[in-house]
């Protein structure tokens, strides 16, 4: 099926995906046949009809990133267990912000969006040309986003894309149709390798059945759930879900550590903008199948991936699926 036109529930899509791809044998899986062929090294491509964001099966499809607000009335979201990658990053007053990267999901509607920070722009250069949905942003951020190495898809650059839902308050009210979106941008570059690794999990770890990451003003807690073989997500102490009363959950998330510094930018209070860098190296932690893993991340140059391994230097893989990335201050 071509990751251009997949749309629906994400859950049942990837859980069927995902039984098919375990019987094809395209990947290793905790409590499945060892995967026997060679280990893939972090620098070596993904392969042929497998989406390097998620492990799953995909056909390349243009990389879109929509910028989502998460603060209390914003919840429940939607669109966003469509998405291939969720990252969670700090902004102003200590509030948390969500980056969420589609690919091989298009659903039809993802919000609601808010605006985009500097950071972002670092952030997504390891996708090469993608596009980046927001509401907006401060006037002396607009010449760093046009001088980006991306497509700006703010209303103003394709109004047919976005809606309003009157029935919720603005701003957390505006929300994006995708496939409007990526046809103003129709030159978006296709997904490709960014690092992430898929397969058996690493050996050892620390049997864990909870972890919460705590912003200054927010905080995330990630159940594992053993039915459904993946993190569930709380917010704020609740229970994570989507406008068709699905639960978030991930069977990857990844807790990285990260200098959070000021930036020369501030939100029309007055609060400074925090700038989350991603590019240089650290720790992290894995959580994959019940277990939690130390790694290292490595990322040396914006315009390239960022590579996860154990703590003796080998690549430690991700389960097929989604992945939440929570960017935290080290």
């Amino acid at each position: 099926m071509s990751g251009r036109r997949r749309s629906g529930p994400a859950g049942a899509v990837v859980a069927a995906v995902a039984s098919a791809a375990m019987a094809a044998g395209l990947f290793g899986c905790s409590g499945s046949e060892p995967d026997r062929r060679p280990p893939t090294s972090p620098t070596s491509p993904a392969r042929a009809g497998v989406s390097p964001f998620t492990g799953l099966p995909a056909d390349p499809a243009p990389v879109l990133a929509v910028k989502i607000d998460n603060v209390r009335p914003a919840r429940p979201h939607t669109g966003l267990d469509a998405a291939d990658i969720v990252y969670v990053e700090q902004v102003e007053a200590g509030q948390s912000r969500l980056l969420a990267v589609f690919s091989s999901q298009r659903p039809a509607s993802v919000g609601p969006v808010r605006s985009a920070r500097e950071s972002d722009l670092e952030l997504l250069r390891q996708f090469g040309r993608p596009a980046l949905a927001y509401s907006g942003v401060q006037s002396k951020l607009k010449p760093l986003i046009n001088a980006a190495p991306l497509f700006p898809l703010p209303p103003e650059k394709a109004p047919g894309a976005y809606v309003r839902d009157r029935d919720r308050p603005a701003p957390h009210n505006l929300y994006l149709r995708p496939e409007r979106a990526l046809a103003a941008a129709p030159d978006a570059d296709d997904s490709k390798d960014i690092g992430f690794r898929f397969g058996a999990a690493p050996a050892g770890g620390t049997q864990v059945n909870e972890h919460t990451v705590r912003f200054p003003a927010a905080r995330f807690t990630f159940t594992w759930s053993d039915s459904d073989k993946r993190w569930l997500v709380a917010m704020d102490g609740a229970p994570a879900r989507t406008t068709d009363d699905g639960r978030l959950g991930a069977p990857t998330v990844v807790v990285q550590k990260v200098e959070v510094r000021p930036s020369r930018f501030q939100d029309r209070g007055g609060n400074v903008s925090p700038y989350t860098e991603t590019v240089g190296s650290g720790t992290a932690l894995v959580l994959r199948d019940g277990k939690s893993h130390e790694a290292r991340w490595s990322r040396p140059a914006a315009d390239g991936g960022t590579t996860f391994t154990t703590p003796s230097g080998q690549p430690l893989n991700f389960a097929p699926g989604q992945v939440w990335v929570v960017l935290t201050a080290r």
